[in-house]
């Protein structure tokens, strides 16, 4: 059993998918299931409570989302962090990693960013020296 099929089953088909108590402790991803329903206007209050009232079961919860939301087909694509180019660079010259580059990107000054980017050039058309 994937995600979207415990989000449809609390949006859309509204079906038990979860019956079986012990099941479900591993299969509900219940910070999840949360996150993904508090994107919406109509859902996040229902989110905020279950936020509150963490420690219920995962089968109640469940029970919850699916008998307190109406009817919707719901989607929201997950919101990922944006790479800047910068720490990508200094993440391939130096190999930090993103904490380490993202206090290297605070000292370094755009020239000394223009000699990274010059110190990667591999040749060809664009080589400039």
């Amino acid at each position: 059993m994937e995600l979207k099929d415990i989000l449809n089953s609390i949006n859309y088909n509204k079906s038990p998918l979860l019956d079986n108590e012990e099941k479900v402790d591993k299969i509900y991803p219940a910070f999840v299931v949360n996150k993904c329903l508090s994107y919406f206007n109509d859902t996040i209050l229902f989110a905020n409570e279950i936020n509150c009232h963490w420690e219920m079961d995962k089968k109640m919860q469940f029970d919850f989302y699916r008998f307190a939301l109406r009817k919707k087909k719901r989607f929201s694509p997950w919101i990922r962090k944006e790479t800047d180019e910068n720490i990508a660079l200094i993440k391939e010259v130096y190999g930090y990693t993103d904490a380490k580059a993202h206090e290297v990107l605070n000292i370094l000054g755009p020239s000394e960013l223009d000699i990274l980017k010059m110190s990667l050039q591999k040749g060809g058309i664009n080589n400039k020296e």
